[in-house]
């Protein structure tokens, strides 16, 4: 008994120490699990950029191991809507100028960049039973479908129509616009309504002809529109140089390359 008590503070003291060193041993491996994941590039898009984005997202990441790439798609006056209201994002692709140049103006955007062009097609469903073959067969068709004019496609699509009065007559644009049954906010409910047979014809972006179960059927160049999708690196960014990374690697021969592949013409001069 009286040996127990002077031995028993050392005993104490070994315990107290094998304790500590097991919670050190323990504290990499609890911090690696419970540390958040790395925050994913915030890129909004437009709806006619999904299949090439998401394309670009995937080599994206494989050329920036770690990095991930969070899209986000909607007509364009949406996703600018959604920014001016304050929602987190890292890059806005718009398919209309326009609403790239207004969050600039406002402070919201940096300076945008053009990436890429596109232009406009009609297209039908799968056998064509309103037999539209050019644009002049609009007018007759029963139902027609277009973007709202306040998404790009729709703006895209009466600009063509206005010039198709030149050509076709004066008052063709009217009588193609009062055949016009639905308009959509983006131009994949668009194509939808014509893939599903809804719609005799729309018009659409060429790249959204492009293995979509439709008919493409082109638009004489006189009347067509060069559309300009530029981007931008949002000032409310939360990670800046990675965004600008993004904004680079679209641009580079490599993304462009991609762009390529999924209908897009080069940005130009």
């Amino acid at each position: 008994m009286g040996n127990a008590i002077p031995h028993a503070p050392r005993i104490w003291w070994r315990r107290l120490a094998g304790a500590v060193a097991l919670l050190w041993a323990l504290a990499p491996v609890g911090c690696r699990r419970d540390a958040p994941a790395p925050a994913a590039l915030q890129v909004l898009a437009a709806s006619s950029l999904t299949e090439g984005f998401t394309a670009l997202a995937q080599a994206f990441e494989r050329a920036h191991p770690g990095a991930r790439v969070a899209l986000t798609f909607a007509g364009s006056q949406v996703l600018r809507l959604q920014i001016e209201q304050g929602a987190p994002a890292d890059v806005f692709a718009s398919a209309n100028p326009a609403h790239l140049d207004a969050l600039v103006a406002g402070g919201q955007a940096q300076a945008p960049r053009t990436f890429a062009r596109n232009g406009l097609v009609i297209i039908v469903p799968p056998g064509n039973p309103a037999q539209v073959h050019s644009l002049a067969d609009l007018a007759r068709a029963q139902r027609l479908v277009l973007g709202t004019p306040e998404v790009p496609v729709g703006r895209y699509a009466r600009q063509v129509l206005a010039k198709a009065d030149a050509r076709l007559g004066a008052g063709f644009a009217d009588r193609v616009l009062a055949r016009v049954v639905s308009a959509e906010s983006n131009v994949r409910l668009v194509r939808a309504k014509v893939a599903m047979g809804e719609a005799d014809a729309a018009l659409v972006y060429r790249t959204d002809a492009v293995g979509a179960g439709v008919t493409a059927i082109p638009l004489p160049d006189a009347v067509n529109v060069q559309a300009r999708y530029p981007q931008a690196v949002l000032t409310g960014a939360r990670s800046p140089a990675l965004a600008q990374q993004w904004v680079d690697f679209v641009g580079s021969p490599a993304g462009q390359a991609i762009l390529a592949t999924h209908g897009f013409l080069p940005a130009g001069p």
